[in-house]
């Protein structure tokens, strides 16, 4: 091993940035070793060691611009674009809320390779999502360089989608070094190389074992009514008047496992609105989920969920809620109730254009996590079936995923909402289906209903099966 992949090691470790133990990952595992290089920008010395490095691994490659991931590969990104006389461009997390409204920063013409750099590689994705960004500028990405690889198969994953990786340490490295200064004890270090020669993805299961799993009562109703019911179809029943409200439902009852509806804009709302919702739920077996979005502080969303008009915690089940108020929402949403009732998180949405971030869908499934006895699951749209799938990883096997924007024949409806597959839905990882217009807007409302009940529950059987 040369003597400056040896002084990193070294260095990192003398720094902290390499420590031994016992680390909670978000993942809920618990890893023998953690790795943070975020303070390396405090020590030039290092810097220049890892800036030599990269120059040496990037030899070989081939690239118009170079980038680093936010927020540890940027500084070194840009510290090799110096020394190479290679342009920089970076990826914001966030696309500009004022003047051009970039995403992408810096100088480059569409058709340029960009070489990515990063700290770490441990599942892939935030390298994916990097070449996404890149890709959509219009720009070739084909190889990443990567500081430290402490993956299972890093590269057969970036391979997978045509990514070629470079590595300057791997985990291996680390444990040889260390433990020929004494520095790490031989029990340990076989601790390491057992829990990084672990395939991180989760393993799959099928519906009926995840339900087996799920602890929370509300949640197991929900699942329960999907396997009884052998529909993973939601209609979301978004009409202004009561007796289209109710002709629509009688329809189409026999082939969803729950009703979405909008109350607030049913025009021509009477008290005797919600025992005839609740008779077509028993008589039909499907469960009640009103999209009321609440997004105000505890107090006053305690008093829309139980008071007004509507007093919606009387008869829904299910509320979707916007998690921009903070986690304190779900308190005053759920806590002290008189019937269990719970929520569906919105972590992404389906309009064009809309303002959720990639933070903000992390920190939303995050309290999701924590709150599982108040939160079945989340409200999420995908790109495409990858997409999905790795927003479907991030999500615990016990909580659900409902899928808004899926249409057998549409692509887009000309005001922001963009449709999905039913098939790319599910394989990438939906339990569920929500559709709208495709069945509300059909001259045959129960035809429609029964095509995408029997389209999705073929994906879903397919899909657990496996």
């Amino acid at each position: 091993m040369e003597n400056g992949k040896r002084t990193l090691i070294l260095d990192l470790h003398r720094i902290g940035a390499l420590k031994f133990g016992e680390f909670k990952l978000k993942s809920g595992a618990t890893s023998p070793f953690y790795i943070d290089l975020r303070s390396i920008i405090s020590y030039p010395e290092i810097i220049r060691n890892i800036v030599q490095l990269l120059k040496t691994a990037l030899a070989d490659k081939q690239f118009d611009v170079i980038t680093g991931i936010p927020y540890t590969a940027l500084p070194l990104a840009a510290q090799v674009s110096v020394e190479l006389d290679a342009p920089l461009v970076y990826q914001r997390k966030e696309v500009k809320a004022y003047g051009t409204g970039k995403l992408i920063e810096g100088h480059f013409e569409e058709g340029q390779t960009c070489l990515i750099i990063d700290d770490l590689i441990t599942t892939g994705e935030s390298k994916f999502e990097a070449a996404e960004g890149m890709e959509r500028a219009g720009l070739t990405v084909v190889d990443f360089v990567c500081l430290i690889d402490r993956s299972y198969n890093g590269q057969e994953i970036l391979a997978s989608k045509g990514y070629k990786l470079s590595s300057i340490i791997t985990v291996e490295d680390m444990l040889s070094v260390l433990g020929e200064q004494k520095l790490l004890d031989d029990k340990l270090a076989q601790k390491v190389r057992d829990f990084v020669n672990q395939p991180v993805e989760k393993p799959h299961l099928k519906f009926s074992d995840r339900l087996a799993v799920t602890t929370a009562p509300m949640t197991q109703k929900l699942m329960e009514t999907i396997l009884r019911k052998q529909s993973n179809l939601v209609l979301s029943l978004d009409v202004e008047d009561t007796a289209t409200f109710f002709d629509i439902l009688e329809k189409t009852g026999p082939e969803i496992f729950m009703v979405k509806t909008h109350i607030d804009i049913i025009k021509d709302f009477r008290g005797d609105f919600i025992p005839r919702l609740r008779g077509l739920a028993k008589k039909h077996d499907f469960i009640i989920f009103e999209d009321r979005k609440f997004a105000d502080i505890g107090s006053t969303v305690r008093k829309q969920f139980r008071s007004g008009v509507y007093k919606i915690a009387d008869w829904a089940e299910y509320v979707t809620v916007h998690m921009i108020a903070g986690e304190a929402i779900l308190d005053g949403l759920f806590g002290e109730l008189e019937v269990p009732r719970s929520g569906f998180l919105l972590a992404r949405m389906s309009a064009k254009g809309n303002l959720i971030s990639e933070t903000y869908t992390r920190q939303v499934l995050e309290i999701g996590k924590r709150r599982k006895e108040c939160v079945s699951g989340y409200i999420g749209h995908g790109a495409d079936v990858d997409d999905i799938k790795r927003f479907r990883n991030k999500i615990p096997q016990d909580q659900l995923l409902l899928m808004p924007g899926v249409n057998l024949d549409s692509k887009g409806d000309g005001l922001g909402q963009q449709y999905l597959t039913v098939e790319d839905a599910i394989t990438g990882g939906a339990d569920a289906i929500i559709v709208g217009r495709g069945i509300v807007a059909s001259k045959d409302p129960a035809a429609a209903a029964k095509r995408y009940r029997t389209a999705a529950w073929q994906a879903f059987k397919r899909v657990s099966d496996e």
